[in-house]
């Protein structure tokens, strides 16, 4: 496949070229103020409480809510769904934008728990840089170290927050050590802390070179109050005590001495960490992040197509769907696609190429999104989300443009680890799930099966066990279906190519059952690793796969 990068077309006429040269600065300048990003961490790591807190700093929220807040509290705005308020935990995906120092932030709000990796997997294809948080007592977990995985496989340019400095930590020396050692990754620190647990007072800014301590607010539902002061003023010992300023000087001094210096390009080459250190809780060190993230992380840059790499500023418009979520809004029974645009200008009720239906669509009633709550726009620039309200067109993994420029990479689909069904008895209540479960399937919930061989129950398959505890809520919540799950026996799936006949033969065999997902692409359920292995060695003939590329509809 020959790759080339298409360039701007040049205007026509003179007074054409006038006009045509204005809308190319106003792209320009569009796309370079935005800078798209997701929060990664293991559980528990302050993954939400750091959204709500850049969300307060940024002034999109004036009272910054808590994942663990108290019914008389506010709740996060990233957590809309009624399960992730009493639960406390991150299931969903969401969007939330807004403008912060003359850039355009759009942050994609992702789901914490391993269970719902392959949703977070997705909405990482659709970001230019991410946001690392680190437990400062706990450091890199087992969640962090996959999301990690992800974004290294795409050079996708991390920044790190050691988060709870409130708590009893580890040494910063330690923690930026596990960093380098376990992740491979030079670091930089942008701060360094003065004290942890109930002895954290703040942080100093090497940016600046000024000391700042700050004040706890009720809850941290406002902006901390703060004190700046050099790191040579003698009033600093009387704030912090002399033994403190004086550590925190002789640390300062061999971060100068003996550190790494700051490089931009390295940190967009995904090779150096920016990392500082603060308490998304307490407030402390949230804005000082914020402000240094939105200076060096990158605008969105080339995207390459099946045919192409297409530049952010490509007057041609381009994007794809990374997810689709169903019912944000209960009284409509929506559906909602989330659009990453990747070049031009969108504009309301615009026509664009769709390449797997083969024919062109009109984009009407756009969305911006910002956790459950809405607004019609107008235009959207690369970088950009764009909620479109979706009847059924778009699927996860599609791609549009205003002509053509290709096809983005399919998003694969994660290797589903567990199997249930439905056991509610009643032909209605069968129907009624199996119609539920379809839908929720369009939005990349676990995977419907719906012919399962001689089984006559519909299927569901997840990556994670969670998921069914969230479906089976919102099957009763948005749709009235209550219904009972049951293990279906089998351990493991692989998607399957090759002659029909051999794939039912296979299929049909001791220990193993034959399906199909949305696609209709056929799939082979194993009862153990053993049945599994023994197919993959005596079928030669036959492909197996643990991901399935492109979508499901």
């Amino acid at each position: 496949m020959s790759v080339t990068t298409i360039e701007p077309r040049a205007p026509g006429n003179a007074a054409a070229g006038d006009v045509g040269v204005e809308a190319e600065g106003r792209l320009v300048a569009a796309t370079a103020r935005r800078r798209t990003f997701a929060i990664i961490s293991h559980p528990d790591a302050g993954k939400t409480t750091l959204t709500e807190k850049l969300l307060l700093y940024g002034g999109a929220v004036a009272l910054a809510g808590s994942v663990t807040a108290r019914k008389t509290q506010r709740h996060a705005a990233s957590d809309w769904m009624a399960l992730e308020r009493e639960r406390g935990i991150s299931v969903s995906s969401t969007v939330l934008s807004f403008p912060y120092n003359g850039c355009h932030l759009n942050l994609l709000d992702t789901p914490g728990h391993q269970d719902f990796s392959e949703d977070t997997y997705r909405t990482l294809t659709a970001v230019d840089s991410a946001v690392m948080v680190l437990d400062a007592a706990r450091g890199i977990e087992p969640q962090t170290l996959k999301l990690f995985e992800v974004c290294r496989r795409r050079r996708t340019p991390i920044f790190t927050f050691v988060n709870k400095l409130d708590r009893p930590a580890r040494h910063p020396l330690e923690l930026l050590d596990e960093i380098e050692r376990v992740l491979g990754l030079q670091t930089y620190p942008l701060n360094w802390p003065i004290g942890d647990g109930p002895d954290f007072r703040g942080v100093y800014d090497r940016t600046s070179g000024t000391v700042h301590l700050f004040e706890r607010t009720e809850h941290g539902a406002r902006r901390a109050p703060v004190w700046v002061a050099d790191l040579g003023d003698r009033s600093l010992d009387a704030a912090v005590g002399s033994a403190a300023a004086e550590r925190l000087r002789e640390e300062i001094a061999l971060l100068d001495l003996a550190g790494v210096p700051f490089d931009v390009d390295a940190v967009l080459a995904g090779q150096l960490t920016p990392v500082a250190f603060g308490s998304a809780l307490t407030n402390f060190g949230v804005q000082l992040f914020l402000d240094a993230f939105v200076a060096h992380a990158p605008a969105p840059g080339p995207t390459a197509t099946s045919t192409s790499v297409v530049r952010p500023d490509d007057p041609r418009f381009s994007g794809f769907v990374f997810k689709v979520q169903a019912n944000m809004d209960l009284r409509h029974r929506d559906r909602v696609a989330f659009l990453r645009v990747c070049s031009g200008r969108f504009s309301r009720d615009m026509e664009v190429w769709h390449p797997r239906l083969g024919r062109k669509i009109r984009l009407a009633n756009p969305l911006r999104l910002f956790g459950q709550e809405r607004e019609v726009i107008e235009e959207a620039y690369a970088g950009d989300v764009v909620g479109l309200i979706n009847p059924g067109q778009f699927v996860i993994g599609d791609t549009v443009s205003d002509g053509p420029l290709g096809a983005f990479p399919p998003l694969p689909r994660f290797q589903p680890e567990h199997l249930r069904r439905s056991a509610t008895p009643g032909l209605t209540a069968t129907r009624r799930f199996s119609r539920a479960a379809a839908d929720r399937g369009g939005r990349g919930d676990p995977g419907l099966y719906p012919h399962l061989g001689r089984q006559a129950r519909a299927a569901l398959a997840a990556v994670g066990a969670l998921q069914f505890d969230v479906v089976r809520y919102r099957l009763e919540a948005e749709y009235n279906v209550e219904t009972t799950l049951e293990p279906l026996g089998y351990t493991a799936a692989r998607w399957v190519r090759g002659d029909t006949a051999a794939i039912a033969a296979l299929g049909d065999g001791r220990g193993r059952l034959r399906a199909e997902d949305r696609a209709g692409r056929p799939v082979i359920l194993f009862t153990t690793a053993w049945d599994l292995r023994y197919a993959e060695e005596n079928a030669p003939e036959l492909a197996f796969s643990a991901l399935a590329e492109g979508a499901a509809p």
